[in-house]
């Protein structure tokens, strides 16, 4: 039957009454006495009539009106409707009154009585009384229009009594809804029409909604809204009860269909304010007056509608709609709010765009919000899951998978939705699919396609949205014509007559309740007001579409997947095995994974399917691939799907023993997610359900579930009892047996297949043990591996135990929760609850026998592991660990660049006591024959770090390594399932120890051949006896007299190792005993080294320094010691014993007048001692290069200071300082050049004049900033033109000017420190060097652009743009070196003295050698170079290059690398000027940190001698495989092959090189770059020899199949270049080796045919007089490089005789012929030979032919000593076309154009020549080209 409204239930009561002391409602009267039956009276109500607190006022305030909102304990809402007036009270004696002011707390109230002094005047005061009416209806102008009208009968004392009225308004009956209208009237006269809604379940708004927006705006309510749909503190504040009111009921309308269920107070009173701190959420209002005590809230949102505000604090994040919806939705009402924005811009607007009237936008507003939540919830009936239908269904929501169709995983905002309450309560409300149904049902079901097409047109959105609107309006106003309302209002002289006014009556409560009663009786006899509600089915709509496009441009990888499935079925293991790769990554996508499932359903047959071993693993790793992308809510259903696959894939393993799938897909999230467990739970109960009652239906398989509930719901009342119960049985069984098998199948997934190990799932769900990975998952389940490292534990049982708890725990968890929501009987959940143990357990026993068979299993075939070649001496020091080698930055091995992927690869990792090897396969089928390897050196790694990397192929997340080294190489490995972790400890410990010993013998320089012993022992009976003494004694002077800054500064400590032996007195001697100043310079060197030592002398004077002096003719040893004084420089012995300076060598070059006392002064106004020495005389202008540190930084004066000798100082000062100055005037005074000059200028006297004149001396330019003696610099910079093709100054130009005799090249800081006195002879010339610590970062920025770690899109990352920001120093360390050749080459002698004097400056000394002396570009010029600048004078070679753990901190600094860097670059440019190769450059690139070779160990000469390394090398060798020198190897080596020979060599005389040093002509050099994958570097060279012969002996076996193709693939990043395209001279070599082995005779040396062949080219080029060039083709078998651009350079010397031509003037014919011999460094491009003077002239001439025969371009040779003209048909001929005898030529005259002649040649082009056979008629291109070639030819007949 229709309920009746309970009738307006007016509980009516009137207030107030103020007790002494405290002002407080209090209910007066209320009616009806007794509460109704079914609505309790509210309590409290008298706070919410005055909400701001009762008070007395001294004026009578007008009549107010609002309506409160107060919720009772059920949730359900009544309406108190507050009407207030004021009466007077007499003012009772002033002295007393209880002012009782809307102040809230006593203590304002005590402050008021003091003084009340404002009241005294007036005698009247007022107080407040209010009729409130509760009704659960809400009609707010109804019950404004009742209170008002017994207010009026009271005031206007109408002559109706009050009662009647009273029980006329309680005895009211109205409906709920319905449509109906009913006329009402209280018997006074008065007529109200009341409407009822037509549908209560939708809200009724009246204007609100429209109101709220206007006064706070479109954003600032979406703001609202999206708060208080992810349930977020909402407070409105307004100074109008009424307002507050209507905003709160404004946005709970906008939230339908949703039902706000959290707090809800429209009007708060001001003495519940602490409700404001709840920490659940609400919405609120409060009036503005207490806006104070609102603002310490921390997470509330404040609205204030006065102000139209929203506040949102800082800690608040409010997820807002998904986008496009929000724009839309903005879009929508911004149509409906404001029609004129849309057209505001026309230039007609239209007549009328009024907004609607107020009522019918309140519609429209509301319109755009069910528009906006259907399409937020459209399709969510599919996503029902209907658990029970009897004896109530129960309704479960599957939010994953409707998240997951919708495409909205990742959106905040509709998952804080579907998680609140709100929407909890609308699937209860609407989840049933048999209930009476509204506007919002309708819209989702049958307007989803609609929306769906018109969403992108705002105008058809605005149509829909008002045909909504339109609905609702009706539904609220369902008559349009309402008769009119009739009440009465108090007449205006009564509301405002002061007079006294009768207070308001005490009414008759008896005359109430008889009205009450009879109306009762006479309702019990009436017939239902109401139609019943219609019920019916709920439709469901559209199904949620899946994304079309996602499925079209997958449909090839879903054949792929398809594809490999059947191949995998059908057993075709290896096509399978190719498709693999594509497949797992095919699987990223969602349609491939639906495909799988699918798929291999089809393979299931009575849930079972069997496999072997290998199919079973290649469906497992499938499986694997699928989940490892699942999100644990599994929003796509996939491990849904795969759950049932899971139980049925199996293989057998032994008798009776069955390993299934799930054993091995336990790695993921999803399992542990209870969400994802509870969906699958509910998603197969309906199913079970749903056949339960198909059955009884005719088997129509279309009915979905949902439907079939709402069809039993319908049945449900027309059942008899016996079969309601049965239903609900069969129901509750089936629900419970579902619940035993999830639970079983719950155990499957979550208990570990080895449950002895500690493994329990991840932290969200079962606790966090230690997740070890489950090896064996891919593994066929077991390694042999996993196996050894797998400690027993004793406690297996309680361990078990633990995981099987923790299993049971989740489940039982999981039971209680499903089991209560769809009401399974308690009998029912106690039996599952004793169950669950008892299925882990015996699940557990299951395990036990499949893991033991497991470990039978042989594992799975993996690669072989290969054993790497090891050098002689080169041991294993951990055996190959199985790795992963991942691609890193560089793209060429991954296939990316094209070609087949030989990343990743699979293979082990070997460490040995050298080198870090990593050798394996590429995991790609179709290159898996190749073999991959990389290694370098373990000296060379930089930097380590831990990695975890995710396999495509297994999908699993493996621990790895990240090892970088500074021979430029990279490797990533991760770390196969079979390798423990902490053997992958173990390793990187090794790694370390060995990458850092703690001293440098423990490197494998030292270790070599001992048999993997780390610690170093010495010899005690040394066969060199005497060498050892020597070091002895040098080590014992050395500490003996050590100068006293050593004692205070204590600057050198001896390193100290295991094992001392001998050395172990004198190295513990104590350092500060050492204070005494021995007097050197009495001490000559016979008298200091007994005579014992006297013969090892010798091999002092053998080192390098020594050699290259003699070489000089700066001195020889003998002569020093007699000081024949005749020569300007001496070799000192001063530091013979190292006490002078320790990092330089014993033997030193000083001016011959300086004595050794005085050098031993000077020294310490050095950093380090190192005073300025003499390295390098230029031979032509006898000028000398110098090297040395910087002075200290504190100066000269500084340094002498003692405090207590101060009186002592000045002169002291002074003294070193003049006798330094004096040493400076020695060096000047031994050039020749000084003795001559008269006049001088300074340099910066010749850069401010002349320097934008020059391109060349920006080398002096710092970083960017100019440096300080050079004002013109600036203008130099901006690009003038340089007049010499290198951007050098001209020679000419230079030598005009006169310059210093001697530049310091400095740090800017030495200005400060050397006085510029003008009669100095010398300057400085500072510049701004990169110190090492730049050094440093810019070589790691540099490694990281060579070498990235992983490819990156990011084109702030490119290789060029990361070059650049390397700043890698090259060009600076050029420039300066540039700069210095320039001077010494003009005869000024240049000092170097930068930082400590043993990096920068060692690299310019070096360089400027390099470029100056052809000698030191030929291989024993180098090598010399390199031991006496880099090695003799102290290079930090073991503390620049980390090696040993005191200098691990320093970190790796490879200013040698930059050196060599630089000696790349300048050849590169001048390729004929050096002997080596580049190969040689880069072979001491290598090898300099590899530490193979002792050469480059320790930091000076001294260390070396102390640890007896240093002659050595002299000695005989212990094990002659082993070389200790990397010269004595690159010498062995060059005998065998030519790899280090460079064949374009071709020096000219004393060249001096001056290269580009722009950075523009700078090359990144290919050593950084390029890698060999195949053979791992190609630097240890006897590797590449071992490696041949094995791949020999395996090619040998015959091959028939087929012919061989001749063709080879060359992979740039594999295949090592050099090897396998040689350059024509090493294959010609080559090939003929090859030849004599063949015909037997024994091969000569490389060097010896390539001598021979040279000097019978030039013998035969003497004897034939061919042109020159072409005999040298051979040698220059690559002339890309060339220097110059080729053209012709004039020299400003006259002309001479001999004339050359520019090389490609052939092919232009353009060129002219120009007299005078070039210089060597202008006619570079030339190749020229010895007999260049053959060709006297030579050039194009056009010839005419025998009679009738055209003219023909010829190149013709003028020979003045074969004296004769030949010529040929291209200038590359070998074969001589003809010959004219010049003995026959009788003259040579000018000619006239004759026939045919070529056009456009003047006439004075032509010219004949008769000899005395016939007249040849020749052509030049122009009159200028054919007078040189008359005057030449006349020249060599008149020399004849």
């Amino acid at each position: 039957t229709a309920r009746v409204l309970d009738h307006t239930n007016v509980q009516f009561c009137v207030g107030p009454h103020f007790p002494l002391g405290e002002g407080q409602g209090r209910i007066l009267q209320r009616f009806p006495e007794k509460d109704w039956e079914d609505s309790p009276f509210p309590q409290g109500i008298e706070l919410f009539c005055q909400p701001s607190g009762w008070q007395l006022v001294p004026e009578r305030q007008p009549a107010s009106f609002f309506v409160a909102v107060l919720t009772d304990i059920n949730s359900e809402r009544h309406y108190c409707a507050c009407f207030t007036f004021w009466e007077g009270l007499d003012n009772p004696q002033v002295g007393h009154t209880p002012c009782i002011q809307c102040h809230r707390d006593q203590l304002e109230v005590f402050e008021l009585q003091q003084s009340h002094s404002g009241f005294t005047t007036s005698l009247q005061v007022f107080g407040p009384k209010s009729l409130v009416l509760v009704s659960r209806l809400d009609y707010t102008e109804v019950f404004r229009n009742c209170l008002g009208l017994i207010y009026t009968v009271h005031v206007d004392g109408l002559s109706v009594p009050l009662e009647t009225v009273i029980g006329n308004l309680l005895t009211c009956v109205i409906p709920i809804a319905g449509g109906s209208q009913r006329t009402i009237t209280l018997g006074a006269g008065d007529r109200q029409v009341i409407q009822t809604p037509i549908n209560d379940s939708l809200p009724i708004s009246g204007s609100s909604v429209a109101q709220l927006f206007r006064q706070l705006g479109i954003v600032n309510v979406l703001y609202l809204f999206c708060a208080a749909l992810t349930e977020h503190k909402i407070l409105f504040l307004s100074s109008s009860y009424q307002r507050l009111t209507d905003a709160c009921r404004g946005l709970l309308a906008i939230m339908f269909p949703l039902k706000y269920s959290f707090t809800y107070v429209p009007i708060l009173p001001g003495k519940l304010l602490e409700v404001l701190s709840t920490p659940t959420p609400f919405i609120i209002g409060v009036n503005s007056f207490f806006r104070s005590e609102t603002q310490e809230l921390l997470d509330v949102i404040i609205a204030d509608l006065d102000g139209g505000t929203v506040t949102i604090p800082e800690c608040v994040h409010i997820s807002l709609l998904p986008e496009p919806l929000l724009q839309q939705t903005q879009t929508a009402l911004s149509m409906v709010l404001d029609p004129e924005l849309e057209v505001a811009d026309h230039a007609f607007p239209p007549q009328s765009t009024q907004p609607s009237a107020l009522k019918i936008q309140d519609k429209e507003i509301r319109g755009v919000f069910l528009w906006l939540f259907a399409r937020l919830f459209q399709g969510y009936r599919w996503c029902l899951h209907i658990i029970r239908i009897h004896p109530e269904p129960v309704i479960r929501f599957h939010k994953a998978a409707f998240l997951g169709q919708r495409a909205l995983t990742e959106d905040d905002f509709l998952m804080k939705v579907l998680d609140g309450m709100a929407f909890a309560g609308f699937v209860s409300e609407r989840g049933p699919p048999y209930r009476a149904t509204d506007l919002f049902d309708e819209l989702v079901a049958n307007e989803v396609e609609r929306i769906r097409q018109e969403e992108a047109c705002p105008h058809k959105v605005l149509n829909h949205v008002k045909e909504l609107a339109e609905q609702l309006f009706k539904n609220e106003n369902p008559y349009p014509a309402v008769a009119m309302h009739k009440v009465q209002r108090p007449s205006e002289n009564s509301q405002t007559s002061t007079q006294n006014q009768t207070p308001f009556p005490v009414l008759d409560d008896v005359a109430v309740q008889l009205f009450i009663d009879h109306a009762a009786a006479k309702l019990k006899t009436a017939p239902p007001v109401v139609k019943a509600e219609v019920k019916g089915m709920v439709p469901s709509g559209p199904p949620l579409g899946e994304n079309g496009n996602v499925m079209a441009n997958s449909a090839r990888r879903l054949e792929v997947v398809r594809n490999c499935i059947t191949y995998i079925f059908e057993n075709k293991m290896l096509e399978a095995k190719k498709l693999m790769p594509a497949v797992l990554r095919a699987l990223k996508g969602r349609a491939a994974r639906v495909c799988l499932t699918q798929e291999l359903n089809q393979h299931v047959l009575q849930n079972r399917a069997v496999l072997d071993d290998q199919q079973f693993d290649y469906i497992v790793r499938m499986m694997n691939c699928t989940l490892q992308d699942c999100s644990h809510i599994d929003e796509h259903g996939i491990a849904a799907a795969l759950l049932p696959l899971v139980t049925a894939f199996c293989r057998k393993m032994g008798a009776g023993i069955t390993q299934f799938a799930y054993s091995c897909v336990q790695e993921h999230m999803v399992w542990t997610t209870m969400q994802f467990w509870e969906a699958m739970f509910y998603s197969d109960v309906q199913n079970h359900i749903r056949a339960l009652y198909l059955e009884t239906e005719d088997g129509e398989q279309e009915i979905s579930a949902l439907e079939l509930a709402s069809e039993q719901s319908r049945l449900w009342p027309t059942l008899s009892k016996e079969m309601q119960t049965e239903r609900v049985q069969k129901e509750e069984s089936t629900v419970f047996s579902q619940a035993i098998h999830y639970a079983n199948r719950m155990s499957y997934l979550l208990l570990p297949l080895d449950t002895s190990k500690n493994r329990l799932l991840r932290s969200s769900g079962l606790g966090d043990v230690e997740s070890v990975s489950n090896s064996y998952v891919t593994n066929s389940i077991a390694g042999s591996m996993a196996e050894s490292y797998d400690t027993e534990s004793g406690f297996e049982d309680a361990e078990s135990s633990d995981v099987a708890n923790s299993v049971v725990r989740f489940i039982n968890r999981f039971v209680d929760k499903v089991c209560n929501e769809s009401g399974v009987t308690n009998e029912h959940l106690k039996a599952l609850h004793t169950m669950i143990p008892d299925i882990v357990q015996m699940h557990i026993e299951t395990l036990d026998a499949v893991h033991r068979e497991s470990k039978r299993l042989p594992p799975i075939q993996k690669p072989k592991l290969l054993r790497p070649t090891l050098l002689p001496g080169e041991e294993l020091v951990m055996d190959g660990m199985r790795v992963h080698l991942i691609p890193d930055g560089r793209e060429e091995a991954t296939g990316l660049m094209g070609g087949p992927p030989l990343l990743p690869a699979e293979g082990a990792i070997f460490l040995t006591t050298y080198r870090l090897i990593f050798k394996g396969t590429p995991t790609d089928p179709l290159v898996g024959e190749q073999v991959v390897t990389r290694s370098f050196p373990i000296a060379s790694l930089t930097k380590e770090k831990r990695i975890s990397v995710t396999l495509t192929m297994d999908q699993f997340v493996q621990e790895g390594l990240q090892l970088r080294s500074c021979t430029f190489q990279l490797m990533k490995i991760a770390f196969d399932e079979e390798v423990a972790s902490d053997l992958a400890e173990v390793f990187r410990k090794h790694v370390h120890k060995l990458r850092y010993p703690q001293h440098v013998q423990g490197t494998f320089a030292f270790t070599v051949g001992q048999c993997g012993k780390m610690v170093v022992e010495h010899k005690t009976k040394d066969k060199n006896q005497s060498l050892k003494t020597l070091s002895k004694n040098l080590v014992k002077t050395a500490k003996r007299t050590i100068g006293r800054q050593y004692v205070t500064r204590k600057k050198y400590s001896p390193p100290t190792w295991e094992n001392r032996s001998s050395f172990q007195s004198e190295l513990d001697e104590d350092e500060i005993s050492v204070s005494e100043e021995v007097e050197q310079s009495t001490l000559t060197l016979s008298s200091t080294i007994r005579s014992s030592d006297r013969q090892t002398m010798s091999n002092v004077v053998e080192r390098a320094c020594c050699r290259d002096y003699q070489r000089l003719g700066l001195g020889t040893l003998s002569n020093s010691l007699t000081r024949s004084k005749n020569e300007p420089f001496r070799i000192s012995t001063v530091n013979r014993m190292y006490t002078v300076c320790r990092s330089y060598p014993g033997l030193l070059i000083v001016p011959q007048s300086i004595p050794d006392s005085t050098i031993q002064r000077i020294s310490r106004c050095y950093r380090q001692n190192r005073f300025p020495v003499v390295c390098w005389r230029n031979s032509r202008t006898k000028a000398v290069l110098l090297r040395s540190a910087g002075l200290h930084a504190k100066g000269v004066v500084g340094f002498f200071k003692s405090p207590n000798a101060s009186t002592a100082v000045p002169s002291q000062a002074d003294s070193t300082s003049l006798e330094q100055e004096k040493y400076m005037q020695a060096i000047i005074s031994s050039m020749p050049s000084y003795s001559e000059s008269s006049g001088r200028n300074t340099l910066s006297g010749f850069t401010s004049i002349h320097m934008n004149n020059s391109g060349k001396w920006g080398s002096i330019r710092g970083s960017g900033r100019l440096s300080a003696y050079n004002p013109d610099v600036g203008t130099r910079l901006a690009g003038k033109e340089s007049p010499q093709p290198n951007g050098g100054p001209s020679e000419a130009l230079f030598l005009r000017q006169q310059k210093a005799y001697l530049y310091i090249i400095g740090d800017k800081a030495q200005l400060k420190v050397t006085k510029d006195q003008l009669q100095n002879q010398w300057e400085v010339v500072p510049i701004d060097v990169c110190d090492v610590r730049q050094v440093k970062n810019s070589f790691k920025k540099l490694m990281k652009a060579c070498v990235p770690s992983s490819s990156t899109s990011d084109p702030n990352m490119s290789f060029l743009r990361c070059l650049e920001d390397s700043e890698w120093m090259l060009h600076r360390v050029l420039q300066v070196s540039v700069l210095v050749v320039e001077l010494l080459d003009t005869g000024s002698s240049v000092m170097v003295s930068l930082e400590d004097g043993w990096d920068v400056t060692t690299q310019v000394v070096s360089l400027v050698q390099l470029l100056s002396d052809p000698y030191y570009r030929t291989f024993d010029g180098f090598r010399l170079l390199v031991e006496k600048e880099w090695l003799s004078f102290g290079h930090r070679f073991s503390h620049r290059g980390a090696q040993t753990l005191g200098s691990q901190s320093s970190g790796f600094t490879p200013v040698f690398l930059q050196f060599l860097d630089c000696v790349h670059q300048i050849h590169l440019q001048f390729p004929m000027e050096f002997e080596f190769s580049q190969y040689y450059l880069k072979f001491l690139a290598y090898h300099y940190v590899s530490n193979r070779f002792r050469t480059f160990l320790l930091d000076s000469d001294y260390e070396r001698i102390e640890l007896g390394v240093l002659y050595e090398e002299k000695g005989e060798r212990k094990s002659p495989q082993v070389c200790k020198s990397v010269w004595d190897y690159i010498d062995r080596l060059n005998k065998k092959t030519p790899i280090f020979y460079n064949y374009m060599f071709s020096p000219e005389d004393d060249e001096v090189l001056r290269p580009y040093t722009f950075i523009s002509n700078l090359k990144v050099w290919d050593f950084y770059m390029e890698e060999t994958l195949s053979e791992g570097p190609s630097y240890d060279w006897e590797l590449r020899g071992r490696q041949e012969r094995v791949a020999e002996e395996t090619a040998d076996k015959p091959e028939t199949t087929g012919p061989k193709s001749q063709r080879r693939i060359v992979w740039p990043c594999y295949d090592s270049l050099s090897k396998v395209v040689p350059d024509a001279i090493t294959k010609l070599l080559q090939d003929l080796q090859s030849l004599e082995a063949e015909l037997g005779q024994t091969s000569e040396k490389w060097k010896d045919t390539w001598d021979k062949i040279k000097t019978t080219q030039r013998t035969e080029t003497k004897l034939e007089s061919k042109p020159s060039f072409s005999s040298s083709l051979l040698m220059s078998s690559n002339l890309s490089h060339q220097r110059r651009s080729q053209g012709v350079y004039l020299q400003e010397s006259g002309v001479g005789s001999s004339i050359n031509l520019a090389l490609d003037c052939e092919a232009s014919a353009t060129s002219t012929p120009v007299a005078g011999r070039p210089s060597t460094s202008t006619l570079y491009s030339q190749f020229q030979s010895t007999e260049s003077e053959n060709r006297s002239f030579e050039g194009i001439l056009f010839k005419k032919g025998a009679l009738l025969k055209p003219w023909k371009p010829r190149w013709f040779v003028l020979d003045k000593t074969k004296h004769q003209l030949r010529y040929y048909e291209t200038r590359q001929d070998k074969e001589c076309k003809g010959v004219i005898e010049l003995a026959d030529v009788e003259s040579v005259t000018a000619g006239t154009p004759a026939m045919g002649a070529p056009k456009n040649i003047e006439e004075k082009a032509f010219f004949d020549l008769k000899t005395t056979k016939r007249v040849y008629n020749f052509c030049a291109q122009d009159s200028l080209n054919a007078q040189l070639w008359m005057d030449s030819v006349q020249s060599c007949l008149s020399d004849a």
